[in-house]
């Protein structure tokens, strides 16, 4: 294997932080091996988008470089993960005529179908992120995983594409090339956590997995072991924070810090009402609130977050298609009380997701908040398996857009 194959990056460019894993590539050229890992408090970036470049490309330097210091090695590509508002999934079919007599299905006659079915009318603004197929006919027959090596004379599909804003996505490239690394690849960050934390069982039987960000919250519905929706709300844990913020009358960095130590989502959990000492804005002396007054104004925006999730559900179809419940990932997943409200919200079980997957990984990584940046480096691993000469035709695409502007 050659030596800048040996290693594999990922990079999840997040609204509160930054972090970079490398791993190192099995002889085989499919497994992974944990090797480091550097992270940086995010600057620049607002609901999933950059505000600042210059900013976010120094967040991005500085996670690298301490992946590079610790790994000893430089980075120079990586695959990225891909969030924010922008995010939109729309499900479409197409096929093609095998002939007039029945044949067997090879490999092109797929990819001639999937390229069929994305052949849809998009504003000009907006660039194909995924394409995945849900499944297949052949001639009547339907519900086919794979229909390489069946007999027929049609052939038909049904994909699930995701998405993006242009400029958005060119913006994240151009950061990531200022802060010198290579886009290697592109994934729907949820995408890449569901490679981390989702069962095959959840898989199949019909789950959603909820990625609670800093400035937006990414919705992914799995079923019959395919992806069947993505969707983003521009709701994340920021907003608890700020809530707070507000509420209390204290700085941004004492309500986040009350949030995490003392917030809870779910009245029921809260046991003696203690009383907490927080910091005042400016000179003014601290003041003493109570732990149920933090829930008062956690709650609320925890019921908002989840009846907009509920509605999205709702309105694609997916409501009583998700039996295995809801898994939650992310930063945000950490909130007490959470999983309980959901649970009463929705009436379905809900976890905490657990990060795991990736060879030798410390058991930092195993928190909810590192599922995209070791479900990034689990897709890319299986893309590998897959084809491993994958090309990056959105990054490509996106290049040749705005160079043609």
């Amino acid at each position: 294997m050659a030596k800048k194959e040996k290693y594999m990056v990922a990079l999840d460019v997040g609204s509160t932080k930054t972090c970079a894993v490398i791993s190192e590539v099995d002889e085989s050229g499919i497994g992974a091996k944990f090797v480091s890992m550097g992270a940086a408090e995010t600057k620049g970036m607002r609901k999933g988008l950059i505000a600042n470049l210059g900013a976010t490309a120094a967040s991005i330097r500085r996670a690298v470089e301490e992946a590079e210091g610790i790994a000893g090695i430089p980075v120079e590509r990586a695959i990225v993960g891909v969030a924010g508002g922008h995010i939109r999934g729309v499900n479409s079919r197409g096929g093609i005529a095998l002939g007039h007599r029945s044949r067997d299905i090879e490999r092109e006659d797929v990819r001639r179908a999937v390229d069929a079915a994305r052949n849809v009318t998009l504003p000009e603004d907006r660039v194909v992120l995924h394409v995945l197929p849900q499944e297949f006919w052949v001639d009547a027959q339907d519900n086919i995983r794979d229909p390489m090596g069946m007999v027929g004379q049609r052939l038909e599909v049904n994909v699930h594409m995701v998405t993006s804003s242009a400029s958005a996505m060119q913006n994240l490239v151009i950061a990531i090339n200022q802060a010198g690394i290579e886009v290697a690849d592109t994934v729907l960050e949820p995408l890449g956590s569901a490679e981390a934390c989702l069962t095959q069982d959840e898989r199949e039987l019909g789950c959603c997995l909820l990625d609670i960000g800093g400035g937006t919250t990414e919705i992914v519905v799995f079923g019959n072991g395919m992806l069947r929706h993505a969707a983003a709300l521009p709701v994340g844990g920021d907003h608890f924070t700020n809530d707070l913020a507000v509420g209390l009358r204290t700085p941004i960095p004492e309500a986040e810090k009350i949030k995490r130590q003392h917030g809870c989502a779910f009245q029921d959990l809260i046991g003696e009402d203690q009383a907490i000492e927080i910091a005042s804005v400016g000179d003014r002396p601290p003041r003493t609130v109570f732990a149920r007054m933090l829930n008062e104004i956690i709650e609320p925006r925890a019921q908002e977050l989840f009846s907009l999730i509920r509605d999205e559900l709702q309105r694609g179809g997916f409501s009583a298609l998700i039996p295995a419940g809801l898994v939650l990932c992310g930063g945000g997943a950490h909130l007490k009380g959470l999983p309980e409200l959901a649970e009463r919200m929705f009436n379905l079980p809900v976890r905490q997701a657990t990060t795991r997957g990736l060879a030798g990984m410390p058991q930092e990584l195993s928190q909810p908040e590192y599922a995209t940046v070791v479900g990034l480096l689990l897709y890319g691993a299986r893309a590998r398996r897959q084809a491993p000469q994958r090309p990056t035709n959105f990054v490509a695409k996106i290049r040749s857009m705005f160079a043609a502007g």
